[in-house]
């Protein structure tokens, strides 16, 4: 807890045995979280056993593997559920190190934001924590293109250490988004196009063996779903093509 509100870490996991064990204990030795929820998405390992034997823990197992977003959607929804104030998504694969969710929590509860991401191009440690280059590349290409259409200044879009009020989480039309990996993009797109300011720090990132990561093939899906969110927003914010993930506003 911080601040009198409750923070709640959610871990969208899949195949996570290898590392969760070390992600966890990082993840608690910050003293201010007050649980952590973990949704197996269909893991075909121990993840889930290894979940369930850790204090503080509330496990969710999906019977088969629904997608990234759809994960991430009932992790939010368990969340809210536990009456959670702050809450922080850290992968279970130890990409992001926990040590900066104090800084990110704090943020969110000195009221002075509602999102805060943990930014892997600010301060340069992408390319050195092992992010391939042709990676690196593709994000700096569709970040230029998303700050452009979405009209934002964000160094980028693709982190997936991310931290929320409860207040925004309430008001994002998540249902409306993907179940795949483009969901962390619009869920971006969304908070931008409701008027909330999205604030980042700098974070480390590894790069290993046991560490997710999308292949080349859905890495491009990936990209063009980005391009086409952004593409929406646009057309959205003129007028021209209304869409459910991005709903009039009203005042």
């Amino acid at each position: 807890m911080i601040r009198q509100r409750k923070v709640i870490v959610v871990m969208p996991a899949y195949n996570a045995a290898q590392t969760l064990r070390k992600t966890y204990d990082e993840v608690m030795e910050q003293d201010i979280v007050d649980l952590v929820i973990l949704v197996d998405d269909g893991s075909h390992d121990e993840t889930s056993e290894i979940a369930r034997r850790l204090p503080q823990t509330r496990v969710h197992v999906h019977e088969r593997n629904k997608g990234y977003g759809a994960n991430q959607k009932t992790c939010y929804k368990l969340a809210l559920e536990e009456g959670g104030d702050i809450v922080v998504m850290v992968h279970p694969d130890y990409q992001y190190t926990p040590k900066l969710i104090p800084a990110m929590a704090s943020m969110i509860a000195s009221g002075l934001y509602h999102c805060v991401l943990g930014s892997r191009i600010l301060g340069g440690y992408a390319v050195t924590g092992g992010m391939p280059r042709w990676k690196y590349v593709s994000n700096r290409f569709l970040t230029l293109a998303e700050n452009i259409l979405i009209g934002a200044k964000l160094s980028e879009y693709h982190t997936g250490y991310r931290a929320f009020s409860r207040e925004l989480l309430e008001k994002l039309p998540l249902k409306a988004n993907s179940d795949d990996f483009v969901f962390d993009n619009q869920m971006l797109a969304q908070i931008v196009w409701l008027g909330y300011t999205i604030a980042e720090i700098s974070c480390p990132t590894k790069y290993f063996a046991e560490a997710s990561s999308i292949n080349f093939r859905r890495s491009v899906q990936y990209g063009i779903g980005c391009l086409k969110t952004a593409l929406r927003f646009r057309l959205a914010k003129t007028g021209w093509f209304p869409s459910p993930v991005f709903p009039e506003i009203k005042r």
